[in-house]
């Protein structure tokens, strides 16, 4: 089922503008190419209401900006003011080279790219129920076969939808209501025609059958065929980013997901299959093949869909209600109990923060993987080696990261950022990357006090490269910058120190994580979220730290008993209040990108200092 999108989008599939319940739909246009622009920003004076257009260029205006003056923001274009009661349903926005980042004018992007990115017609047409995985795993050959039920609601009426499998995974039928249906191929895109038209409102079933080899990689690659140090089958799944049509069909997107599924896995009858949700019980099937079967009870992404065969140990605990449960080799076994004594605090941390667990009816586990790790909803994936540090390393490098493990503080912080709070295109994936990296920072302050968390945030300054926007292009699966994990971060602590009332950041993250469970959103979302709740406009700060590579620069001259001071920065209203120590007292400064001048008597470099540690920016002492 898709999560409730809170941009007010409306999907079309032309170009022209209706009106409806007296909301107007508008088109931005590419002036040159008349080709729809998407992912341009819209927002109103004081952006107490920012909008984003979608895939076909549109964007629905409520009836209440229709009098309004409005801006438009787009990525490599001309910016655009306009009064809402336009009498044009289309707007035509100017491409200026020099406005597009160096590093993105770069990036090509293939057909099969668009295929996978877009939310197309035939994904757009349907929303998703459930699934019903059932996979068998041929170790000896590394070969699946099985189907998967998929249960679709038509958004409209229509003979036809998008699946994806990828191209080296074999097809042996696909059914819908005891018939074979036709399919064409293109890419890793399955698009499956019905004898019928399907209607609007009506909910169908096609059981998808498939086998094959598939892609075997390392993290984010693909499945995983590997042996424990005993010899004995290890495997598991990482395909996050290449997609999880890489080894089971699906609609392999984001906006659009389950409202629970089914996952049962055969496995030669030694070995034990661990999956998401939970444990629902095991069949003998008589063959030298065990069933296992998972239940999860909330939307999940696919790429969070896990597979995890091996000779396992389990043991487990209880956090209140919230059962816990550790699947590891058995010769990690003793050193399992005293790593995962972390997992508790963490999870306490964690929900004081951010809520409740997300998932309690499917319960929180960890299990023991040959990588590093990675946020399978429910069933987290452990390689840390059983060490502190992010394998066995100080990885900010300030002394601090080696006091906890980081895949258990991490991995499982996109329990709330990720898996619960998604991102409806992985171009704003810095939603799931930069919040988790920030609830590392969390996690530091609970066990450790606020100056280690501001230590070890600022530990990850040296990993930022700055050469592009966090926010990078949409409907390709272009996967971001690796700014979005440790910028990302950063910038929500300038947010915090920029509202510096930490009680009111602390009810407001945790808001934030309960508003938006269980739903895929944009960052325009985020940003009308926060202004909302704020009753200020934040929207430059957001837009210049996450849609534009550079940091915002501080600019600033000693003038005998004064100081003058501007920002530089991309976006032209800029207006991010900043602290300095000033003789050793902290106090706010509110520049603008025009220079101001304030009264500090006999200020110097040396006692008037900018609180870089709370604020994420360049600073730069211009000459008299």
């Amino acid at each position: 089922m898709a999560k409730y999108n809170f941009v007010l989008l409306l999907t079309i599939f032309t170009l022209f503008s209706c009106v409806k319940h007296g909301e107007t739909v508008i088109t931005l246009l590419d002036s040159n190419t008349k080709t729809p622009i998407e992912g341009a920003i819209l927002f109103n004076e004081g952006s107490t209401l920012v909008l984003r257009s979608d895939v076909h260029g549109a964007i629905t205006l409520p009836p209440a900006l229709l009098q309004e003056k409005l801006t438009i923001h787009a990525k490599g274009y001309r910016a655009l003011q306009f009064l809402a009661s336009i009498t044009t349903d289309t707007l035509q926005l100017q491409f200026e080279k020099e406005l597009v980042n160096p590093v993105e004018a770069k990036m090509v992007f293939s057909r099969a790219d668009t295929l996978r990115g877009t939310y197309g017609p035939f994904r757009e047409n349907n929303d998703l129920r459930t699934y019903d995985l059932d996979v068998k795993v041929d170790v000896a050959n590394k070969y699946l076969s099985g189907k998967n039920a998929i249960q679709f609601t038509m958004l409209k009426d229509d003979n036809r939808i998008q699946i994806d499998l990828f191209a080296n995974m074999g097809i042996d039928s696909i059914l819908f209501e005891g018939r074979t249906l036709s399919y064409t191929r293109e890419f890793n895109a399955v698009f499956i025609d019905f004898p019928k038209t399907l209607s609007t409102g009506s909910t169908y079933t096609i059981d998808f059958y498939y086998s094959g080899n598939p892609k075997e990689a390392g993290r984010f690659g693909g499945l995983v065929f590997s042996q424990d140090s005993l010899g004995n089958p290890w495997i598991f799944t990482a395909c996050q980013n290449i997609g999880a049509s890489l080894w089971w069909p699906n609609k392999d997107q984001q906006p659009d997901e389950v409202d629970s599924m089914m996952i049962h896995v055969s496995v030669p009858s030694e070995l034990t299959d661990v999956s998401n949700g939970k444990f629902i019980s095991k069949d003998d099937l008589g063959d030298g093949f065990t069933r296992y079967n998972w239940k999860v009870h909330y939307p999940i992404n696919n790429y969070s869909v896990a597979l995890n065969i091996g000779k396992y140990a389990h043991f487990s605990e209880q956090l209140g209600d919230l059962p816990l449960d550790y699947f590891v080799l058995p010769y990690h076994l003793d050193a399992a109990k005293q790593q995962f004594s972390q997992v508790i605090p963490m999870l306490e941390c964690y929900e004081k923060h951010f809520g409740d667990y997300p998932f309690p009816r499917d319960g929180f586990k960890l299990v023991e993987v040959s990588y590093a790790g990675m946020e399978h909803q429910s069933a987290v994936a452990y390689g840390n080696g059983y060490r502190n540090g992010y394998l066995g390393m100080d990885w900010t490098g300030v002394g601090i990261s080696k006091k906890f493990d980081f895949i258990i503080i991490h991995e499982c912080g996109h329990e709330w950022f990720g898996n619960s709070v998604s991102a409806n295109d992985v171009s704003d994936a810095w939603i799931h990357e930069g919040w988790t990296t920030y609830a590392e920072g969390v996690y530091v302050e609970c066990q450790f006090g606020y100056e280690d968390a501001l230590r070890y945030l600022n530990g990850y300054k040296p990993k930022i490269h700055n050469k592009e926007p966090i926010i990078g292009p949409t409907a390709v699966n272009h996967w971001p910058t690796i700014d979005q994990y440790f910028k990302g971060a950063l910038f929500l602590n300038t947010l915090r120190h920029v509202i510096d009332d930490d009680a009111h950041w602390w009810a407001l993250i945790k808001d934030y994580s309960e508003h938006f469970k269980y739903k895929n959103i944009w960052t325009v979302d985020v940003i009308t979220y926060f202004n909302d709740h704020l009753d200020r406009d934040l929207r430059p700060l957001f837009e210049q730290y996450l849609y534009h590579a550079d940091l915002p620069v501080l600019q600033y001259k000693f003038e005998a008993d004064k100081v003058s001071f501007r920002w530089q920065a991309n976006v032209t209203d800029f207006d991010m209040p900043v602290k300095i120590r000033f003789n050793g007292v902290m106090e706010f400064i509110r520049p603008t990108t025009q220079w101001q001048t304030q009264t500090f008597p006999d200020a110097s470099k040396e006692n008037w200092l900018v609180a870089t540690d709370l604020f994420y920016l360049q600073t730069e002492e211009v000459n008299q």
